[in-house]
């Protein structure tokens, strides 16, 4: 058994502390407000997100930061990629040195362009930090459906760690040392997610052949970008690129690809989100995605398709034409020097 708090109290939170205490670890969760942490008390529910399931009664809640920090084996921060940092800060008088810290949230941070694990590092210097991202909805993971994750850090011991707290028979973690790789992974498919979805709110005219196309292509910019920052192609090959924006742009659990769908059906940015009532993470992401793009001079036209939309007014219809009609070009990723003898003879077309 091992003593985990989870400072976080929405769905991805309670989803895994729910399952780290049907493993039998000591569950804290941390709630934002002392009203909350008695609601979740009392009501061990949260029945807008999960209609029918109540909470393991042995998960106990607070407010307090400091019984939430003190002498736990491990801090799970599942707080909404926006309060990352804040929240990190309200915590760092009470962690102590070399804790262990996973990250289970997803995004890149607007001005610092810093993913979730260099927030903490930047805000928490000393401590043990990972991250754990994956093809993983909470809808399923509080129900124990099979779900495989990944936990990424370059400190392998903090990473095995993270793989026995939560592996169980029906969630299956793996490792890896490319954490850049898995967090970039995990935020960039957001923003393929609210594209996915508009294609979809936009109906008949738009099929199953452009939807594949756009999830293709999506993954093609999303290993461009991570590539060119020092992530590694398997790892956007694997569960936390390919398989993320798969179950991203697929499933009928994706605030991402909901949103994206009523954005399509006509919705302004801002009622979308509203609809939607959770943090859509994808919104906060498209900006700092193409900010990443310009430091490392990466190409994503369907990024900066979905950031005109989200900022500019743009119809997702004219966006979709528009990259359509860009200019030809050949499907590979090399550039032209690197083409096939027989291409390099006629590489002008």
């Amino acid at each position: 058994m091992r003593k985990v708090t989870v400072i976080g109290c929405g769905a991805w939170g309670m989803a895994l502390a729910s399952h780290l205490a049907r493993l039998g670890h000591d569950v804290i969760v941390w709630c934002h407000s002392a009203e909350i942490a008695e609601q979740m008390r009392n009501e061990r529910a949260l029945p807008k997100v999960f209609p029918g399931i109540t909470f393991p009664d042995y998960i106990r809640y607070t407010d307090d930061r400091k019984r939430a920090a003190s002498e736990r084996d491990l801090l799970v921060f599942a707080v909404a990629s926006p309060f990352t940092r804040s929240t990190a800060k309200q915590f760092a008088p009470f962690i102590p040195e070399d804790q262990r810290i996973v990250t289970v949230t997803k995004g890149i941070e607007d001005e610092t362009l810093m993913t979730q694990t260099q927030i903490l590092r930047d805000v928490l210097p000393g401590r043990r930090i990972g991250a754990l991202s994956g093809p993983t909805h909470a809808e399923e993971v509080i129900r124990s459906m099979p779900t495989a994750i990944v936990s990424a850090s370059p400190d392998r011991e903090l990473a095995e760690y993270v793989q026995d707290v939560f592996m169980a028979p029906y969630f299956r973690v793996y490792t890896s040392p490319d954490e850049l790789g898995v967090e970039l992974g995990g935020s960039l498919k957001n923003v393929i997610a609210l594209a996915s979805g508009m294609v979809d709110g936009m109906g008949d005219q738009f099929g199953d052949n452009c939807k594949a196309a756009l999830m293709t292509r999506g993954i093609h910019e999303m290993k461009g970008l991570a590539i060119r920052m020092g992530a590694k192609d398997e790892t956007l090959s694997g569960l936390s690129g390919i398989g993320d924006l798969i179950v991203t742009c697929m499933s009928r659990h994706s605030r991402n690809h909901r949103a994206g769908i009523l954005i399509g059906q006509g919705m302004s940015c801002t009622d979308a989100m509203k609809e939607v009532g959770q943090v859509v993470e994808g919104y906060y992401s498209a900006k700092s995605a193409l900010g990443l793009a310009k430091k490392y001079g990466a190409s994503l036209p369907i990024t900066e398709e979905v950031n005109r939309i989200l900022f500019e007014g743009k119809r997702p219809k004219d966006a979709l034409v528009d990259l359509m009609m860009r200019n030809r070009k050949s499907e590979d990723l090399v550039s032209g020097e690197d083409l096939p003898e027989c291409w390099q003879r006629d590489s002008s077309r």
